[in-house]
């Protein structure tokens, strides 16, 4: 009897104005192990057509996708989605560079329990490729809206190379079986980007999947190259996600609770960081973000 072919998985991601970037992803897509994949390149209406460059250096298994205009984080992965042929579908960003093995320790898992619906590597810092930037993530606070990601700028040892159950996949890189989507959904648009895998998260789990961290897999990440560390725009969808996320995923004393904290003391606190440091156009983001859930439904159609 020959042996099956192994399932296929999607690559998706995203570009938008960060060829170069791209294309270094894609070189180190050539090192993966697992035989049976497609790469789908999503143009998020770049200036400059990324065709050329990209085919001129013949990535195995490439197509590139181009989009009129830029659709976001989740809408750009949903469109990349909706062209996926696999029967698993890894998102991942392009400004990271992947190990062999990866893809053949993120789909082991699924074999072995049907409730997982979600995998997820550890990731470390590209520029400094032994500190953590996820292991898992803890629970989001339903107070303030905030969670930390297990082992965050910690030096890797191997404390973290275990596998199990996680309450948060990593938007930076998350394997997703097409059962889910089909099930629960995609990522809901509404949130552009920033919060929106916590969302996408809760809805998952809430549908009774798992996600699954597994510490062996492994992924590198140069973190913010399209956003930038520290722009008024992150700063805008930050805010606005977060609390368009704890409108749509918490119960209404939870939400009062997380709106008394937040206008005491998150936001007193952050509009006398910003007026310190003189960012103004920080500050402008901060406000228009929390007033734009004031104006704006938090329904979501995707």
């Amino acid at each position: 009897m020959p042996k099956a072919e192994p399932p296929l998985i999607t690559i998706v991601t995203l570009n938008w104005n960060q060829t170069e970037i791209t294309c270094q992803f894609l070189e180190s897509t050539r090192a993966l192990l697992y035989p049976n994949y497609e790469i789908l390149v999503c143009d998020m209406g770049s200036t400059i057509d990324p065709t050329d460059q990209i085919s001129s250096r013949q990535y195995p298994h490439t197509t590139v996708l181009l989009s009129k205009t830029n659709l976001g984080f989740t809408g750009g992965n949903n469109w990349g989605m909706r062209h996926a042929k696999g029967d698993y579908i890894f998102i991942v960003n392009n400004d990271t560079e992947v190990t062999p093995d990866l893809l053949d320790l993120l789909i082991h898992p699924f074999s072995e329990d049907p409730a997982i619906g979600v995998t997820c590597p550890k990731i470390r810092f590209f520029s400094r490729t032994n500190v953590i930037q996820y292991a898992g993530f803890n629970p989001i606070n339903v107070f303030t809206g905030r969670t930390t990601a297990v082992g965050s700028l910690e030096e890797d040892r191997g404390q973290y190379d275990y596998s199990g159950p996680t309450d948060g996949a990593h938007g930076c890189a998350m394997l997703v079986k097409r059962e889910v989507i089909k099930d629960v959904g995609m990522f809901p648009e509404k949130f552009f980007i920033y919060y929106e895998e916590w969302d996408w998260s809760a809805r998952i789990l809430k549908a009774g999947y798992k996600i699954w961290y597994v510490g062996k897999a492994l992924i590198y990440h140069k973190e913010s190259i399209t956003m930038g560390k520290k722009s008024a725009i992150k700063v805008y969808y930050h805010t606005r996600n977060r609390i368009l996320y704890m409108r749509r995923n918490t119960s209404l004393p939870q939400f009062s609770i997380f709106i008394l904290y937040f206008i005491f003391i998150a936001a007193p606190k952050s509009i006398l960081y910003f007026t310190y440091h003189k960012q103004f156009g920080h500050l402008q983001s901060f406000l228009n973000g929390t007033f734009w859930n004031i104006k704006t439904s938090s329904y979501s159609p995707v």
